[in-house]
């Protein structure tokens, strides 16, 4: 197979700017080319464990660097409707990499010491540490998604998050975090498909909330509320990727190239030694 089996850029084939949210087939694998003879599916799996080393030995070099004083960092941020995926792309994906060099993240329902300070205080302090590849599981965008959909706040002030959510982002850019954010898109119908899974699985039943079926009710009015954060927050410097989330397969190789493209995009290297390492090598051998 071709080395990465992409038609075009994953970063071009997945940008969310310009993307019609309504009309978005959740069901296609944009730029992926797959082997003929195996079938997108099989194809993207085989890929998938190509890709796994190269995306960890990446992410080792930016702990390492990291551990020498780089500051750089990356973000991976995750938004999507229950049963999107979220919970599958961080097993999968950021499970193939060395935990010491993650920072992860899940952002529920304010907290009520949260409920006290700005909604973006929380966030803040959960970015990712130098040398860290940080993972919010939902994130800032809550408050630009759920609170308009559900009415939690009037809607002048989650307007004004927009312009908040890009200055900070844009000030974390700066100070070195490559930020990718993801929008995992899935259809209604696959969505029922997997809910009707983990109530037919015991152990899935505590991923289970009657209110995943009640949010169903307002898919275009988070249709609506998605394409105005690609529309006002993509931005160079923290970029918007919409994925076709109803192949699980497919959004986790998707994912998984985008990650490998940020880190690549850094040029890191194995950080020099601080010490002679023919002297340590001579003290080795005597001791």
């Amino acid at each position: 197979m071709a080395k990465t089996n992409w038609s075009v850029p994953v970063t071009e084939a997945l940008r969310a700017a310009g993307v019609p949210v309504a009309e978005f087939d959740t069901s296609a694998t944009p730029g992926f080319r797959p082997d003929k003879k195996l079938g997108a599916k099989k194809s993207a799996e085989l890929l998938i464990d190509q890709r796994r080393p190269v995306l960890a030995d990446l992410q080792e070099k930016l702990y390492a660097n990291g551990r020498s004083g780089d500051p750089r960092s990356v973000l991976l941020v995750l938004q999507g409707m229950d049963t999107s995926g979220k919970g599958g792309i961080v097993r999968h994906v950021i499970g193939s990499v060395d935990p010491q060099g993650v920072d992860h993240a899940a952002f529920g329902v304010p907290t009520a010491e949260e409920r006290r300070h700005h909604y973006l205080w929380r966030v803040r302090r959960q970015l990712p540490r130098p040398g860290q590849l940080g993972v919010f599981d939902r994130s800032h965008y809550e408050d630009v998604l759920v609170v308009r959909v559900h009415d939690l706040v009037p809607p002048d002030m989650w307007r004004k998050r927009f312009a908040e959510i890009n200055a900070f982002e844009r000030k974390a850019a700066e100070s070195g975090t490559t930020i990718v954010k993801v929008a995992l898109l899935i259809s209604l119908e696959e969505q029922r498909r997997r809910l009707e899974q983990r109530l037919d699985r015991p152990e899935k039943h505590w991923k289970f909330s009657p209110s995943d079926i009640d949010e169903r009710a307002h898919v275009a009015a988070y249709q609506e509320a998605y394409q105005e954060v690609f529309d006002l927050t993509d931005t160079e410097y923290a970029p918007w990727y919409a994925i076709p989330a109803d192949s699980k397969w497919y959004a986790r190789l998707a994912v998984t190239e985008l990650l490998i493209d940020a880190l690549q995009t850094l040029k890191l290297d194995w950080p020099a030694a601080h010490f002679d390492v023919e002297e340590q090598r001579k003290r080795l051998r005597k001791s």
